[in-house]
């Protein structure tokens, strides 16, 4: 009976235009493929949910107070909305927004500034930073082989109930996967089952004509870095890329976002300074940009009547995926089976 569901469900998944990679790994036809190989380390229910566990316990830092979902909230595309800097350990502050995390297979590096070029290790970036979580693999591993739970979950995950850093690395790397999010309107209308309203037709015109050069369909970002002429925060004095690679023309480069679930990432930019979609589409709308570092397709303003501002964010709304938010499967596990 299990084998026959799971032939229907894959038969299902093709017949409305998706294809699996496997089963638990699918997306539209018309995503390109992902730069991620998925067919690296087999994708099972069992490392996944092991991986869901551990996004979402507090173990991980060092004094069990924050999670990896303490920064990217599923309610939220996986992004912090609290505050415009993410907060860590002791309520540190950070230097920067925490980035949304869906279709992370399609990206080859991570984070703002793309300091880590491999999902599997990124991890360990807010795992070690002393304002994020401040611990260290080679306790959490200590941690989880103490608890009650861990060992067997590891063994039904691995088949081993020794547990290890790179089980660990692994079993979050799977999670992350499954984080696709493809099911908005956008979706719908590409997959002609909807269409735009006359108001989010003429948004997606200009959205054509004014921002796909950075933020390309169908995901809506090329993921590469870009100068967007920002007045530094004087106060962080964040230089962006060129932080990672000392290269002074890499200066004030971050890693554009995706804008799919842009109506729940809010605030916006990688220092969060603005709290409303409106105020991101004024910025670009008003200024013409002087900064030497600013990227060329943004030196001069986008001009926008405040009709199409109104029509431009309409149809941005329309890359709002609620089934992707409200979905139970990647959410926060039962609270009895979280514990350690």
């Amino acid at each position: 009976m299990k084998n026959r569901l799971s032939v229907l469900i894959v038969l299902a998944l093709l017949l409305f235009g998706f294809r699996s990679v496997p089963a638990l790994f699918s997306y539209p036809e018309y995503f390109p493929k992902p730069v991620y190989d998925v067919k690296k380390h087999a994708l099972t229910a069992e490392k996944i949910e092991l991986g869901r566990k551990l996004f979402y316990d507090p173990i991980l830092s060092l004094d069990s107070s924050t999670s990896c979902a303490s920064c990217h909230s599923p309610y939220n595309a996986f992004a912090h909305i609290d505050h415009k800097l993410s907060h860590g350990i002791n309520d540190s502050i950070g230097t920067r927004n925490a980035p949304a995390l869906f279709n992370l297979a399609w990206q080859s590096q991570f984070m703002w500034d793309g300091a880590v070029n491999n999902i599997e290790v990124q991890p360990l970036a807010p795992i070690a930073n002393p304002i994020e979580m401040h611990e260290d693999i080679a306790h959490v591993v200590f941690k989880l082989q103490r608890s009650k739970i861990y060992p067997t979950f590891f063994r039904n995950a691995f088949g081993d109930s020794v547990i290890t850093g790179q089980h660990v690395l692994l079993a979050l790397t799977q999670f992350q996967l499954t984080l696709v999010s493809c099911n908005s309107k956008y979706d719908s209308v590409m997959n002609h089952t909807a269409t735009f309203t006359k108001q989010e037709q003429n948004g997606h015109d200009l959205f054509q004509k004014h921002c796909n050069s950075c933020h390309t369909a169908p995901l809506f970002s090329t993921y590469a870095y870009a100068s967007n002429g920002l007045p530094v925060d004087t106060f962080l004095n964040d230089i962006g890329r060129a932080g990672i690679t000392h290269i002074a023309s890499d200066s004030f480069l971050f890693k554009i976002p995706s804008l799919r679930n842009v109506a729940y990432t809010f605030p916006y930019m990688h220092d969060g300074r603005y709290a409303k979609l409106y105020d991101v589409v004024n910025y670009y709308s008003t200024t013409g940009n002087k900064s030497r570092f600013v990227s060329p397709q943004l030196s001069q303003p986008i001009l926008l009547s405040s009709d199409e501002k109104v029509d431009l964010v309409a149809f941005m709304l329309t890359l709002s995926d609620k089934s992707f938010i409200f979905n139970k499967n990647i959410g926060p596990p039962p609270l009895e089976q979280k514990k350690p």
